[in-house]
Formats: structure tokens, C-alpha cells, sequence
């Protein structure tokens, strides 16, 4: 079995590690047009590295709205990473932090500044969307399910939150108020999100891509960074045939951040495993008796599932499961995802799974976004940290990396934001720390499965 791509172990993506067997990439994509490998020395005013939603959105707004071509510098081929294999929902989130927890923390001005924040990347996702990238757009709703009868209070008091401090209309659905929507023993009601759809991510990832180079970007495919240094007022990265000098760099790598990309990037995100099923195609029956909606899911468990019925009546159902990418193949972790699966739908029991592939997703030490000037580095600047719910939000922060690399602010009532990450210690022992909580929410929703028998 090739090993999948490892952002603690190796030091870059390469042709030696495994493609994922994604639905999206079987259902008929055409690949853009790119700009090949680099294979010279060239001279850029500002590189981004990684051409993920982050990267191509920072070079389709530095073309079309400030007027700089960017160079993007990918590892392997555009969207490989994160952005071409996700679960689909474009929706107003980032990072993992429950609201509640935010307003206590950062206050509600913060927390509502975050919130606007989020909204605007989810209207960039539709304007350009609108533009003209066919990205197979579904209709909006977004639900929060509650997998227990004992998170039913929880959704109800979040649903306050929302529209009293957020101002966002939130509503709380009752159990029976959810059939012909979600089916199944899991489903005690849910919060009902009007915002939010699902699309083909790696069709939308290929519309930026192309969006980003009809507004003067080039963007080099199988260009891994493999060198940094910083020299004579420029940043010189070395790629396999060639080296890039750029004036500035923008670092959009996000979960497949090497920890050898650069010391100073090193340690300030943990790359979590996030994997998914799609299973053959369900008959009528099994459509009715388990999503009948085609509306964005997931659930209230300590380790979330998150799932939808595509559009050619396929279940798409993800979650967390491994911790390495050496042992990201195995059979047990689809086996977990099934499981889970045919317990929440019981009606797709013996159903076969067409397609399983996982990827990283990038969680900081608060489980929020970052989006900053990396100190110690001259005109370097970065995001990400979107915690597996970046669709939108990177879309978004990759436009406010475009700012900032064309010498204008990024000024936010977010003010986390805008701050380093601070690094996780202890990395040699990080995902210990990872197995070990993993391993305290099994139990904690173990406990909850005994509460309700």
C-alpha cells in the first residue's frame, strides 16, 4: 500500500505518495489548464505557496483587485490537498469553538465581529460562484442534529444565542418536525441553519484556479517547496528544477503544512485526519428512510459525523478516525465510518461503499482561524486553521492575504484572528495527546448511548 502524504513526516507532498480515490474526481472533472512545473530560476513579487481555496483565491484577488500577478507554487496538482477532497459545505463557520464558549471568552462584540466575518465568506463563495463557476450548487440548509435526546437543551440555547447576540435567524426543529428531512434513531431534533449549501469542491477549486490565471496568476503544478531561505531582501524557495526569489510569500498550505517547511511555521497547527465514505446508490426506500434532504448534515457527538445525500442519491458520511498517515489505510477506519453510518441510517445496512479517501485538516491550539504577518519574516503572511470547515472561510482569508500582501491592512473586530497561533508543545508527543482525546470522546458518547438505553 503507497502511504498517504504525512505533513509530520515528510517534508513535502511528491509523486510518491498516494492520489485519494475521491468521488470528486471520478464524477467528470476537466482539469485547467496550468503552468507546469517551475524549471528555472525566475523572480516574482509575491509567491503562494499551496493551491488549495486559500492559495487561489489570494491570486485571483491580487490579480483582479490589486493588480499583482501572483505565482502559486502547488506540490502536486491544484486542489490536491484538503480542497479538492472535503465533504461539500460551504457554510458560515471556522475552526471548532462552540458560540457559546466564544462570547464567554473573547466577549459579544468579538464574537459578532467573527460572525460577520464568516458570513462574508460564505457571499464570496456565492458571488463567485455567480460568476460563473458550475460547481453543481445545491440549495441552501444547514442542520445541526442532535444525535442524543440530551442535546436537545444544548441546540435550544444555542438557537438564543444566534438570534439574540449574533442577530442571525437560527431556529430549533422538534424530532417530528424533522421527518422527510432526516430519518433514523439519531435525530431528537436539530437547529435548523438557513445558510449553507453543498457543492463540488473540486469543480469550485477549478473554477478559481481558472479565475485566478485569466487574471495574470501562474500556477506551477508539481512544485513542491523544498528549500527556504531568506537573502538579499528576498525570499528564495527552492522547488526540485528551479529556484523562485519573491518579494513576499504568501503561505497557504493550512493542513499540509510540512513542520520542514519553516521554523517559524513549525508547530503552530496540528494536522487532523479527516476521512470519507460514498457509498453505491441508494434505492427510493433507503433515500426516504434516511435523508430524504438533500440539505447539509451533521451531528452533536464529541467526535461529529457529517454527511449528505448527493445529487445521484449516493451517502456521503465523514469523520475522524485515524491519527497518522501510515495508518490512515486501514480497513478499520472505513469499517468505523460504516458503522456509524448503518447506526444512523439503519435502512443502508449491507449498502457497498463505492468510494473512502481522507485528508488533513489543520486544528490550532484555540481551534480557531489565523490570518496574520508571520513575525521574523520579512513580507510573509498566512492563514488558515479552519478545523475541517474552511470551505467558505478560506475563500475568504485568501482574499485578506491578498490585502495584506499588497501592503494594506487586514483590520478586524475579530481581533484572534490577526494574532500567531501559538505553538503547540511538546510536538514529539502531539498525537498522543490526539489519541488521547479521541479516546475520551468515544467515551464520552459511549456514556451517552448508555444514558439513552
Amino acid at each position: 500500500m503507497v502511504q498517504m502524504y504525512d505533513p509530520l513526516v515528510h517534508p513535502f507532498p511528491d509523486g510518491r505518495q498516494s492520489n485519494p480515490d475521491s468521488y470528486w474526481s471520478k464524477v467528470g472533472q476537466e482539469t485547467p489548464d496550468d503552468d507546469g512545473a517551475v524549471d528555472s530560476d525566475i523572480d516574482v513579487d509575491v509567491a503562494i505557496i499551496g493551491g488549495g481555496y486559500t492559495g487561489l483565491s489570494a491570486a485571483l484577488a491580487l490579480g483582479r483587485e490589486h493588480g499583482i500577478s501572483a505565482t502559486v507554487l502547488e506540490a502536486r496538482s491544484s486542489a490536491w490537498g484538503c480542497s479538492g477532497r472535503n465533504g461539500s459545505f460551504a457554510r458560515i463557520s471556522g475552526g471548532r469553538v462552540p458560540w457559546s464558549t466564544l462570547v464567554k471568552k473573547y466577549g459579544p462584540d468579538v464574537a459578532t465581529a467573527y460572525f460577520g466575518e464568516l458570513r462574508q465568506g460564505l457571499e464570496t463563495v456565492r458571488a463567485l460562484i455567480a460568476d460563473g463557476i458550475d460547481c453543481d450548487k445545491q440549495p441552501d440548509g444547514v442542520y445541526k442534529v442532535a444525535t442524543f435526546g440530551s442535546h436537545v437543551d444544548t441546540l435550544k440555547r444555542e438557537e438564543e444565542l444566534y438570534n439574540s447576540i449574533l442577530g442571525y435567524p437560527a431556529r430549533f426543529m422538534a424530532a417530528d418536525s424533522l421527518r422527510g428531512i432526516h430519518e433514523g434513531p439519531e435525530s431528537h431534533g436539530a437547529l435548523h441553519l438557513p445558510d449553507g449549501f453543498s457543492i463540488d469542491p473540486l469543480k469550485f477549486a477549478q473554477g478559481i484556479h481558472r479565475m485566478a490565471r485569466s487574471n495574470g496568476a501562474r500556477i506551477h503544478t508539481n512544485s513542491p517547496v523544498v528549500g527556504w531561505e531568506s537573502k538579499g531582501g528576498a525570499h528564495h524557495l527552492a522547488t526540485p528544477a528551479g529556484t523562485v526569489r519573491a518579494k513576499r510569500v504568501i503561505v497557504a498550505t493550512n493542513g499540509y503544512t510540512s513542520s520542514q517547511l519553516h521554523p517559524q511555521l513549525a508547530g503552530r497547527i496540528l494536522p487532523v485526519h479527516s476521512q470519507i465514505i460514498v457509498t453505491a446508490p441508494m434505492t427510493q426506500a433507503q433515500v426516504e428512510a434516511s435523508l430524504p434532504s438533500g440539505s447539509c448534515m451533521f451531528d452533536t457527538r464529541g467526535l461529529l459525523f457529517y454527511y449528505r445525500r448527493l445529487p445521484d442519491n449516493r451517502m456521503l458520511f465523514g469523520g475522524r478516525s485515524a491519527i497518522s498517515g501510515a495508518d490512515a489505510g486501514a480497513p478499520r477506519h472505513r469499517q468505523y465510518l460504516y458503522d456509524a453510518m448503518t447506526r444512523k441510517f439503519p435502512a443502508l445496512a449491507g449498502i457497498g461503499v463505492a468510494h473512502w479517501w481522507g485528508g488533513w485538516v489543520a486544528v490550532t491550539r484555540n481551534s480557531l482561524p489565523f490570518c496574520y504577518r508571520v513575525s521574523g519574516l520579512s513580507d510573509v503572511f498566512t492563514a488558515g486553521g479552519y478545523a475541517g470547515s474552511g470551505v467558505s472561510f478560506s475563500v475568504h482569508l485568501g482574499t485578506r492575504l491578498a490585502m495584506m500582501a499588497a501592503g494594506k491592512p487586514f483590520e478586524t473586530g475579530a481581533t484572534f484572528l490577526t494574532r500567531e497561533p501559538e505553538r503547540y508543545p511538546f510536538a514529539s508527543f502531539i498525537r498522543l495527546g490526539q489519541w488521547m482525546a479521541y479516546r475520551w470522546l468515544h467515551a464520552k458518547d459511549a456514556r451517552e448511548v448508555r444514558k439513552a438505553d
